[in-house]
Parts: C-alpha cells; sequence; structure tokens
C-alpha cells in the first residue's frame, strides 16, 4: 500500500531546523533576547490566560492599534500573523504560482527558499558583495516571471545591513507588480544613521511590505506573534488567505504590552550592543574572523584545516554546554553564528573559544 502522494515540489523541501538546545548549558542558537520579555507582556499573557475559553480576535484589532501608535501607521494597513515567517507563508499562497520566481540575496533567511517551494516557485539567490545585499545583482536578476523580493535587513545569520538609501534604489528598479517584502525582524537592535526599517516607502509605495516581530527584542519567539504593514492590496491578500484565528489571544495582548513597555526595549539594546562590542573584539583577538554585525548575533568564520574546522568548533563547544548554530543550510560551511547571551553566558562562550584556540 502506498497512500496518499504529497505534491512532487513538496517531497523537494528540506525542512526548516531551527536552533538545537541542550538539557544543560547555554543555548546560542537562535538569537533568543537574553533577558527574556517584559514583565508587563508576562503580566498581559497570564491575566488573559484565565479566559482560554474564549476565541481571541480574529481580526487583532487592540493590537493593531497598538502597533499603529506606536509606529504612527494607519492600523487598517497591518495585518498579524504567527510570527513573520507566517505573513511569509501567506504571501506565497497569494502571489506564488508554479513557475513563478522570488529573489533572496545570497545568504538570506531560508524561510524565503521554503516559501518558494511550497508554492511550486523557484528562489533565485542574488550573489552579495562582502556578505552584504547587493542592489545591482538583485536587479540584475529580475525577470518576467519574478513576483517577489525578499530582503532582511538586517540580515540573517550574516549581521549586515545595507542603508536606506540603497534600499531606495533597490525599489526603484522593480516593477510596480513586483513586491518587494523589507523583513526587519532585527531592526530595533540597528544603531546606525543610515538605516530605516522601511516604514515610510511602504506607506506610499504599493509593492512594498514591510514585516516585522516580537521575537526578538520583545522576547516573545514561544508565543510566535508578528506582523506586517503596507498597501491596502496587499493587505487584502494576506487577509483572504490566513486563518480566521491564527494569532492566540494571550500573543496579541503580550505584545500590546509588550509595545508600551519602552524601558525593557531600551534595556535590551543597550545589553546587546556592550556586549557585541565586548565579544567580537575578544574573539578576534583570540584569532578568529568575526563579521560587523548589527543584530544579536555574530557570525564567525573558521580556518579550513583538519580540527580548526566549524564543526570542529561547534563539537567543541557542544562538549562544555555550549550551543551555537551551524551554517551550512545557509552555505556558509566555514561558520557559525553565535547568538549575543547573557554576560555569564557570553563569558562562558570566550572562555570555550579561548580553549578551542589554544587547542589548535
Amino acid at each position: 500500500m502506498t497512500g496518499p502522494k504529497p505534491l512532487a515540489n513538496i517531497l523537494e523541501i528540506t525542512p526548516y531546523k531551527g536552533g538545537q538546545k541542550l538539557e544543560h548549558g547555554w543555548k546560542l542558537s537562535s538569537n533568543e533576547n537574553p533577558l527574556g520579555c517584559s514583565p508587563a507582556a508576562r503580566e498581559a499573557l497570564a491575566k488573559t490566560a484565565e479566559h482560554l475559553e474564549i476565541y481571541p480576535d480574529g481580526s487583532a484589532l487592540k493590537l493593531r492599534e497598538a502597533i499603529g501608535k506606536k509606529y504612527g501607521i494607519d492600523p487598517d494597513r497591518v495585518v498579524c500573523g504567527a510570527g513573520s515567517d507566517e505573513i511569509f507563508q501567506l504571501l506565497g499562497r497569494a502571489y506564488l504560482s508554479p513557475g513563478d520566481e522570488i529573489i533572496q540575496s545570497e545568504h538570506g533567511f531560508l524561510v524565503y527558499r521554503l516559501v518558494a517551494q511550497q508554492s511550486g516557485a523557484k528562489c533565485i539567490s542574488a550573489p552579495e558583495q562582502d556578505l552584504k545585499a547587493d542592489v545591482d545583482a538583485i536587479l540584475a536578476r529580475v525577470t518576467d516571471r519574478t513576483k517577489i523580493v525578499f530582503l532582511a535587513n538586517p540580515n540573517n545569520p550574516t549581521g549586515s545591513y545595507i542603508p536606506f538609501d540603497e534600499v531606495k534604489r533597490l525599489h526603484a528598479g522593480l516593477r510596480e507588480d513586483v513586491l518587494l517584502v523589507l523583513d526587519g525582524a532585527y531592526a530595533e537592535y540597528v544603531q546606525k544613521n543610515d538605516y530605516a526599517a522601511g516604514m515610510e516607502l511602504a506607506g506610499e509605495a504599493p509593492n512594498v511590505l514591510v514585516t516585522r516581530t516580537f521575537s526578538k527584542i520583545h522576547g516573545l519567539a514561544g508565543l510566535r506573534i508578528g506582523w506586517a504593514y503596507g498597501p491596502e492590496s496587499v493587505i487584502d491578500a494576506i487577509h483572504r488567505v490566513r486563518g480566521p484565528f491564527n494569532t492566540t489571544s494571550v500573543a496579541q495582548a503580550a505584545a500590546v504590552a509588550a509595545l508600551g513597555d519602552d524601558a525593557f526595549v531600551t534595556g535590551s539594546v543597550e545589553h546587546n550592543n556592550s556586549e557585541l562590542d565586548r565579544v567580537g573584539p575578544a574573539l578576534q583577538k583570540l584569532g578568529f574572523k568575526v563579521y560587523p554585525s548589527v543584530g544579536n548575533f555574530l557570525l564567525i568564520e573558521f580556518e579550513d584545516r583538519e580540527g580548526r574546522r566549524a564543526a570542529d568548533a561547534d563539537a567543541f563547544l557542544r562538549a562544555r554546554g555550549i550551543v551555537i548554530r551551524d551554517m551550512n543550510a545557509y552555505g556558509l560551511p566555514k561558520c557559525l553564528r553565535l547568538s549575543i547571551g547573557t554576560k555569564e553566558a557570553n563569558d562562558d562562550v570566550l572562555a570555550a573559544f579561548e580553549a578551542f584556540a589554544k587547542a589548535g
């Protein structure tokens, strides 16, 4: 007996694997907020959890209104999802057919490719320059079949970003029927004068969508809550393909409270910047190549020789209770990605890297 067969394009998909963890030790593989989440969000979650028998608001009105107030945007042009990942999935349902194409930067977020594969579309990767998105390379790969361009800015896993002027140049070079998706999952961490998440562009252009998440700076990864802002026509299309209750009541309530806790966000950014400035140079001093990052993680490159490769370092760290992320799936086999943890976790990481350096 053979049983039902899924679509051929589905069998070609390699499922996404999140960062692994150990029973004991430090999990620094998923770019989670080491400070946890806002106490206000935790309190709101507990209060809402007293009435789990009630369906959530399918329109997430209070959350959309809170987002609108926070960012000065029209809440009617906001749609919420189970993390920004679900927004990407919904875009695939709404805009992609077999034979279509999406474009991403060479080392873009893996989920974009999965979205294309699920729809029978093709993912085109544009080469990067020094692990940064290359606008000219992206535009050169636009064809009549291109439907969506995904740009993670900042990018995971490289930690790089492109200035907003370059984002605007990318948009100006696209046809109006090509949707530009600006993934700002790590936007709150960026402290650069030439950076912008693209909210203004999404408010004006008919083909720009900005996506954001509560998983990173707000520390609500376990609740799966994110949102998107863009043209009415795009938001309407997403609403038509999303589930009627795609975000939970507890996630909505916690997200509203998180938006109101500026002190927690500020503290998270300050901790991240301080530890980035400490950990990155310390690793470089030990002889490791560390790429500049504006996110809450670092991309580390290793030597290509016996005992000193990324896989060797990964095994060495795991033996000491430290899990970080291998980059094979991203086409970066020489690299590992390290999430910034608590000061204690980072101290242990540096000690482990020092031991690994001396072992070579």
